[in-house]
């Protein structure tokens, strides 16, 4: 144990705001000492567990997921942390070889790739084994872990025994994690965590989407399992021994005085008495993390009422016809440039442009206000920080711009040395203290995979292997998500459905917190509330046609959290997927919005999942419409929100193309998305043009896969893919300005060394071409406004920023994902730019805008536009364009960039060079097959 600090320095040192008394007496090393030794769990070193003979990956299975397996910590290691910066074991062990990769990957062979990554093969050979648990004095299961990053192996001679040791072990792992998101999920993380603004805007963000009553969540497990025949019985059960897991160590661990520490922290427990509980998992729980999940990666959709602004918009500046030209060519619906991950030609429609539009229920200028969620705010839910928290939650929830995140790099063995296929991919989830995914194999009948699974939901391994394949996914964001207009009658809170007058459902949720020593905010409360219709939400008010509406969002997977549980439990199934039409067939139960890639030693495969409804002939999903019979979903049952749905064969699907990319970018040709952005320079060309180059050469290794993939992580999007035409505009003529032409240069230079956001030297903290990378993201968003503004006047080019950010660079805290949060360029006017200086330049441009914006389309006066941005940008200073936040000091490039595990417990973890790629990563190439 680290020597023990006096009173006056564990005071200066500490985090939490405030300690209870006996924290700060003189027997805290004592008090640590004796939280150090708790009672053990059943658990003993050594044991045997061979490697697998299911495992067809031949040692060439990798993964990887920061910071590390084990996200609980007891009171006694999160004390140790903040004071010291000690770390529970296997807290942070995957963190250094995954930031590590951004220095390393440019020299990268087979034989160092697990260097990087974890060895993902089956088993634990004998010499590795940490431990080995039998959960519950059970015998017919046995959690073994490893010793290099203590994943759990769970092995079960029957079903519901290796049911119950995976929520054991999801337990051991994650509990706390677990604890939080199911309150989030019914919208009381305030009264279970503390008041922080942080807290507030996210249990605002996803009750908003998804407030559900108790009943609610319930019925949704009786729907998804009824519905499901025998694979439906089997989840059902699955999920009970699942719960018994996590129960079974919940009083293990509350008896042995080992639980999280945060319980103590925000007051539900006491660490002298043990006093207090922690609750058991229900059922209803799972619903409950689930929804939290599906909203945050698997929700397309949304922003109709935006839309219709930014239309109004265009109407009001340029006329009807004509701003409805300039509206659709920056919508970007199918863009003829756009990346596209089914690249062989082949037509998906699905929510393209009627010809004549039906329904429309655009609101009159002016008259939109959103619809409040908080009422009632007593003592510090009424600070400024509070409102601008309940602020964000609400454009966060309320915008098309999802977070989409994830992507994919998946090579046919036609273009592999070997012969078989190579995959590089995984979720970009966002980097947490403890992450949101947690690692694990299960090994049962009927049960045979390794992988992630959002911690709480890990009854099956929801990405990652099997015996023969893998898979993983990156967000689609297809549209599901509609607008309606409800004609109110009687008063606010009623509307006509189908003629009659019909009222509103109000679900309301009050919140209170007080200081706990994890969150000091003071005390203080609120009450949320939601009117809700068989069309969903209520989430604007308006008029149309001088007609009182409330504009609501229906979503397909609104009341079906938990349908998706069959699709994961087939991909787990060693019986079911067994090739990529069964594999296919799997993920087609799944009802977000995925994109699914697979791959085994001789075939690759992609599909794309969700529930599309069928929506009336003539409605443009794009804007709100009349809620009425002649506008709904085909087929729609207000009672159950189930609809008709496009078949499987509609869905953009392929087996064995050359190669596939993901980056959230568009699926296929016809096929939109409901973000806007998808154009001509889209995040998906970083892996797009690595990829296709990889695969036309021939001779692809995992080694080269990975590198490309790492070599776009760090690639700044708007430098490589845009920045060399604007300089071909501002070079079309000498510049003789100097501070211009030093910029100019500085620019130039960092384009021709590859245009990277790369460490001069592993863990220098100071990038190569630093005053170029500052000049550009200065010059970004001055350059885009002089560019567009002029043309487009102030309420338009505002209204087109409601539909989509100009930028999304590492250090910008504004975009979907927040700061310090790794995934950057996917929403930005990159593609605007693009297309605008092209066609200015007089250079081919296929869907361009409707009108040349830069200088009104005169080279000579775009170039000055160019050269004056350009030059004031290059005269800020580091510490105007890096402002400095909690986390970094004014002027710290490097810092604004890096990448953050946000806690959510009581473990904290150093910042890591920025990177844009997946948090959970899998590096596969199969040898052979059953």
């Amino acid at each position: 144990m680290p020597r023990c600090t006096p009173r006056t320095t564990l005071d200066r040192l500490r985090t939490p705001r405030r300690f209870p008394k006996f924290l700060k007496a003189a027997s805290i090393c004592v008090l640590v000492a004796g939280l150090l030794s708790p009672l053990t769990q059943a658990a003993a070193a050594g044991g045997t567990a061979g490697l697998a003979a299911n495992d067809y990956c031949g040692g060439q299975c990798s993964d990887i997921l920061p910071p590390g397996e084990n996200g609980n910590a007891t009171l006694a290691q999160i004390l140790l942390n903040q004071v010291f910066g000690t770390q529970p074991d296997h807290a942070e062990d995957q963190l250094g070889p995954y930031s590590n990769l951004a220095a390393g990957y440019s020299t990268l062979t087979d034989d160092k790739i697990n260097t990087f990554f974890n060895d993902a093969s089956f088993g634990v050979a004998s010499d590795q084994v940490a431990s080995t648990t039998k959960p519950g004095g059970r015998t017919d299961v046995t959690i073994v872990r490893d010793k290099k990053s203590g994943v759990p192996h769970i092995t079960g001679t029957t079903r519901y025994g290796t049911e119950y040791g995976a929520g054991y072990a999801a337990a051991q792992d994650r509990l706390w994690l677990m604890d939080v998101f199911r309150h989030v999920g019914r919208g009381q993380l305030t009264s279970f965590a503390g008041g922080a603004p942080s807290n507030q805007g996210l249990e605002q963000e996803f009750w908003r989407n998804a407030p559900y009553t108790e009943a609610d969540l319930q019925a949704q497990i009786d729907s998804a399992t009824a519905n499901a025949g025998a694979r439906g019985a089997q989840a059902l059960a699955d999920a009970n021994a699942y719960l018994d897991g996590i129960n079974s160590y919940i009083d293990a661990s509350d008896s042995g005085r080992y639980f999280p520490g945060e319980y103590v922290l925000t007051g539900h427990k006491d660490a002298i008495t043990n006093a207090g509980t922690i609750d058991h998992f229900k059922l209803t729980d799972l619903v409950a993390l689930a929804s939290v999940i599906g909203a945050l990666f698997g929700s397309g959709g949304g922003g109709e009422v935006n839309n219709a602004l930014s239309l109004l918009a265009a109407q009001s500046q340029y006329g009807v016809t004509e701003g409805t030209k300039v509206w659709e060519s920056f919508r970007e619906r199918n863009d003829p440039e756009a990346a596209l991950t089914v690249h062989d030609g082949e037509s998906f429609p699905y929510a393209t442009k009627p010809d004549t539009a039906q329904g429309e229920a655009l609101p009159d200028a002016g008259s939109v206000a959103q619809e409040p969620l908080v009422y009632d705010r007593t003592g510090s839910a009424g600070t400024a920080k509070a409102t601008g928290a309940s602020a964000t939650a609400a454009a966060t929830t309320l915008t098309s711009a999802k977070r989409g995140m994830s992507n994919a790099l998946v090579v046919s063995g036609k273009a592999t040395a070997s012969g078989h296929p190579i995959a590089v991919f995984g979720p970009q989830t966002g980097y947490f203290a403890p992450q949101l995914l947690m690692l694990q194999e299960i090994q049962g009948p009927g049960l045979s995979a390794r992988g992630a699974s959002f911690a709480g939901l890990s009854m099956y391994v929801e990405l990652g292997r099997g015996q023969d394949y893998s898979w993983s996914a990156t967000t689609s964001g297809q549209d599901i998500i509609d607008t309606y207009a409800l004609e109110l009658c009687q008063d606010d809170y009623h509307y006509l459905y189908h003629g009659t007058c019909t009222a509103m459902d109000k679900v309301e949720r009050t919140n209170s917190w007080k200081p706990t020593t994890a969150d000091g905010t003071a005390a203080g409360s609120y009450r949320m509330q939601v009117y809700r219709t068989k069309y969903g939400p209520v989430e604007y008010r308006a008029t149309v046609g001088a007609k009182k509406v409330a504009y609501t969002t229906l979503r397909s997977s609104y009341m079906h959290e938990a349908d998706s549980i069959i699709g994961f439990q087939m991909l787990n199934d060693p019986d079911y997927v067994k090739s990529p039409g069964t594999f296919q067939s799997a993920v087609q139960h799944i009802n977000y919005t995925f994109n699914w890639f697979y791959a085994d030693s001789a075939h690759t495969a992609y599909y794309n999942s969700g529930d599309n409804p069928v929506r009336a002939s003539g409605v443009d999903a794009e804007f709100p419409v009349w809620a009425q019979a002649a506008y709904e979903w085909q087929n729609w049952d207000p009672a159950t929100n189930t609809a008709a749905y496009t078949p499987a064969s509609a869905h953009p699907n392929s087996v064995d193309q050359d190669y596939y990319i993901s980056w959230n970018n568009k699926q296929a040709k016809d096929y939109t998305s409901a973000p806007w952005g998808d154009g001509s320079v889209h995040r998906g060309n970083l892996l797009e043009d690595r990829v296709k180059k990889l695969a036309a050469a021939g001779g692809v290794t995992r080694s080269a896969l990975t590198r490309a993939m790492a070599d776009a992580a760090l690639a700044d999007l708007r430098a490589e893919d845009v920045l060399p035409k604007l300089l071909q505009v501002v070079k079309s003529s000498p510049v003789t300005d100097t501070a211009a032409a030093a910029a100019v240069t500085k620019l130039s230079d960092w384009v021709t060394a590859g245009a990277r956001r790369k460490e001069t030297s592993a863990g220098s903290k100071t990038y190569a071409n630093a005053d170029a990378i500052r000049i550009l993201d200065a010059w970004w968003p001055l350059m885009v406004k002089a560019e567009f503004a002029p043309g487009l006047g102030t309420d338009l080019y505002t209204a087109f920023t409601a539909n989509l950010p100009i930028d999304e660079s590492p250090s910008a805290a504004h975009g979907p994902t927040g700061a310090h949060a790794g995934s950057s360029f996917q929403y930005g006017w990159w593609s605007y730019v693009d297309k605008d200086i092209r066609a200015v330049l007089g250079q081919p441009v296929q869907g361009g805008l409707a009108q040349k914006y830069c200088g009104g389309g005169s080279l000579s006066a775009c170039r000055d536009i160019l050269i004056s941005t350009l030059k004031t940008a290059a005269g800020l200073t580091a510490a105007q364009v890096y402002p400095g936040d909690d986390q970094c000091s004014a002027g710290d490039q490097w810092c604004a960039d890096s990448i953050v595990q946000r806690a959510l417990g009581g473990i904290k973890h150093g910042r890591i060079t920025w990177q844009n790629r997946p948090t959970y990563q899998q590096v596969v190439e199969y040898t052979s097959h059953r």
